[in-house]
């Protein structure tokens, strides 16, 4: 399913030439710097294509024949490659490392043999093709040697030396690169078109007959597989086969099948691509079996929105709110297919389906939905409105930093969204543990102490616990709600609203006060309460009667009171969910008491 659907998704942007979609036997590949030649074969300049500053630069992408499958034997590409097949020029990286294991030898023989691939296959084609001027061009410039005019072009020769890059040739008056000219075109199309029809096999994927393909494109830009590339199917080891079985005939794919969804799947995971998003270990990306605007707008909705644009994911959800709204559900475009496919590697060189989701764009759209409604809680006018997948777990990860997100748990919330489940265990645990563990923080304006219970670990919790509730209760109603809840007797949301008080009573008692019950405390309270709210009780007497302000001690006092109406008494321990309720009912009393004067803005206010 997942591969024909990425056939499908091929066949349809090959079709449409703005899509820049390879044709069978070609990549796109930036490639760094074109050597111009003339008809001689004489080095006319050194074309860099890289466009930026310092380490921003990024080189141009041209159209070129397919690359050759890398593995530790030398395979070179037609008529493009890196600086040590196209000029024996070595990796200065691999050279030193080389020297130090004493085999420098050994990898200058391995250079001779590169080069000499990349040559060969000039030399063969140059017999298919004798009158085309650019491969008469190469094969005069092959018949000397590769550096000869070529050093003069100090600043670019320096950079190949340094940096091993892709490099191609160009032929003096011509636009195009000498592997894009027709003639070589046609021949590079005649040995590596993929597939042909009446093949003794049929493919897997379209049911037609094919030839097999036994080893399958490489797929790039997976984020932790290798950067040459890692493969979805792959028998590289004899206990992968069966019945005899060698490689890609045990699962007989076809070559235009498997040029076709490797090419769709690059196209996806590019670095320009508007339809991937990367959360945590796991590559998504996002297509349709038509066109519509929901194969980009769907990153959006998701991604954290780039510092030129800070309003980007809160434009692309409000649009999904108000496509709804006007009726997106019940037109056309609602029963496309939409499809969801989350990548992260198994090894370097293998990849894993984290997970697979398929349906209509109606069942994604309200899904979505679905998903930011359970976020909804009350915030501060100065949080965003929706909060994008990135910034949710980097709140549950240690010191914020991404690379401490823990692993499959962006993927598994990603699947929890788009297949309607209770958002992952580990989540709801990870949020309480971390708000356990935070220490105090001062608020770079105010200088006050910033609560623990953040709005995007409110929002984590509350929406796991509503949607545990939703998938094991009939009735469905949200057991957590935006603001706060007087009316919730759950004992770990009354504790919290409790603490939150006791913690607002030291707070006026001691203005400026650098820590609070909360950095001592709250671990204690929010897990085992009976240990340490007898204590929290006799230091609040002590605050109360500091207050000057004697009305607002006894509206405190009163406060208190009314919480504690419906506790017989504390708890010895609370369960995890009641570890999570303790911190809404803390977070919904701590923005109540700041929202009472001026109401602080959140969604569908």
């Amino acid at each position: 399913m997942i591969l024909q659907a990425l056939h499908s998704y091929y066949e349809r942007k090959s079709a449409d030439p703005e899509a820049h979609m390879a044709p069978p036997g070609f990549e796109w590949k930036e490639i760094p710097f074109l050597v111009e030649i003339d008809s001689q074969g004489t080095p006319i300049q050194i074309v860099d294509t890289r466009e930026g500053e310092g380490k921003k630069k990024r080189a141009q992408s041209f159209l070129v024949p397919q690359g050759a499958k890398k593995s530790v034997n030398v395979a070179a590409n037609f008529l493009w490659g890196t600086a040590e097949y196209v000029l024996k020029i070595p990796d200065q990286k691999k050279l030193e490392a080389q020297k130090a294991k004493g085999k420098e030898e050994r990898y200058r023989k391995r250079l001779d043999e590169m080069n000499a691939a990349f040559v060969e296959k000039i030399k063969k084609l140059s017999e298919r093709l004798p009158e085309d001027p650019g491969i008469r061009a190469m094969t005069k410039f092959y018949g000397r040697s590769p550096e000869e005019g070529l050093e003069r072009y100090e600043d670019e020769w320096e950079q190949i030396k340094t940096t091993n890059p892709n490099m191609t040739f160009r032929l003096q008056g011509d636009q195009e690169l000498v592997c894009q000219r027709p003639a070589v075109r046609e021949s590079v199309q005649m040995d590596q078109t993929i597939g042909r029809d009446g093949g003794d096999k049929f493919c897997l994927v379209t049911g037609q007959g094919d030839e097999i393909e036994r080893l399958h494109p490489a797929i790039k830009g997976v984020w932790g597989a290798q950067t040459s590339g890692a493969n979805i199917v792959s028998y590289n080891l004899d206990a992968f086969n069966s019945y005899a079985k060698a490689q890609g005939a045990n699962a007989p794919v076809g070559r235009r099948a498997s040029f076709g969804y490797t090419t769709a799947l690059n196209h996806l995971l590019g670095k320009d691509s508007r339809q991937r998003l990367q959360v945590g270990d796991t590559s998504t990306v996002f297509w349709a079996d038509k066109p519509t605007e929901w194969e980009a707008k769907v990153p959006d909705i998701f991604g954290e929105p780039p510092k030129d644009d800070p309003d980007r994911n809160t434009r692309a959800v409000e649009g999904l709110y108000k496509a709804i709204d006007r009726g997106l559900l019940e037109k056309d475009e609602s029963k496309t297919k939409f499809f969801v496919l989350g990548l992260a590697p198994n090894n370097k060189a293998r990849i894993a389906v984290r997970f697979w989701h398929h349906g209509t764009v109606a069942e994604v759209a309200a899904r979505i939905r679905r998903h930011f409604d359970d976020l909804a809680i009350l915030r501060s006018p100065r949080d965003p409105l929706y909060l994008s997948i990135f910034r949710l777990l980097t709140s549950i990860a240690t010191q914020g930093k991404a690379n401490n997100i823990p692993p499959n748990l962006g993927g598994e919330l990603i699947r929890s969204i788009f297949a309607d489940l209770p958002y992952p265990h580990t989540l709801l645990s990870a949020a309480v543990r971390r708000i356990r563990a935070e220490q105090s923080k001062k608020d770079r304006k105010t200088g006050r102490p910033v609560p623990n219970v953040t709005y995007p670990r409110a929002a984590l919790i509350k929406a796991c616990i509503n949607r545990a509730r939703r998938y094991s209760n009939d009735d469905g109603k949200e057991e957590l709600r935006m603001s706060l809840d007087e009316t919730n007797a759950n004992v770990g949301y009354r504790l919290g609203r409790l603490f939150a008080v006791l913690e607002k009573a030291q707070e006026e008692a001691n203005p400026g006060i650098n820590a609070t019950i909360r950095d001592r405390y709250y671990g204690a309270a929010s897990s085992t309460p009976m240990t340490v709210f007898s204590t929290l009780l006799k230091l609040k007497n002590h605050h109360l009667s500091k207050l000057e302000n004697r009305g607002r001690a006894v509206n405190l006092e009163k406060r208190i009171g009314e919480i504690m109406e419906g506790l017989d008494n504390f708890p010895a321990q609370l369960a995890l969910a009641d570890q999570g309720r303790f911190a809404i009912g803390y977070y919904h009393q701590r923005q109540d008491f700041f929202t009472k004067s001026e109401p602080a803005s959140s969604k569908g206010a």
